[in-house]
């Protein structure tokens, strides 16, 4: 997929489930698109590094939410 269909792909995302009320319905559409945008492999690379904060592992955590 090139940048232009994950940027289209992002933003169908946003606007078919972005309003959707609840605190974790919106953390999932935040989820989706940073899968969407930063693709299989480097997602998961992002999250790792972000869990693993300046104290080690598990420092932080990602919801992925609930799908609306």
């Amino acid at each position: 997929m090139d940048e232009s269909e994950k940027i289209t792909k992002a933003v169908g995302i946003i606007s078919d489930y972005g309003s959707i009320d609840g605190a974790h319905h919106k953390q999932w559409v935040l989820n989706e698109v940073l899968k969407t945008l930063l693709g299989p492999g480097v997602y998961e690379k992002w999250l790792t590094a972000y869990c693993n904060g300046e104290y080690g592992p598990d420092t932080y955590e990602w919801d992925v939410g609930i799908a609306p």
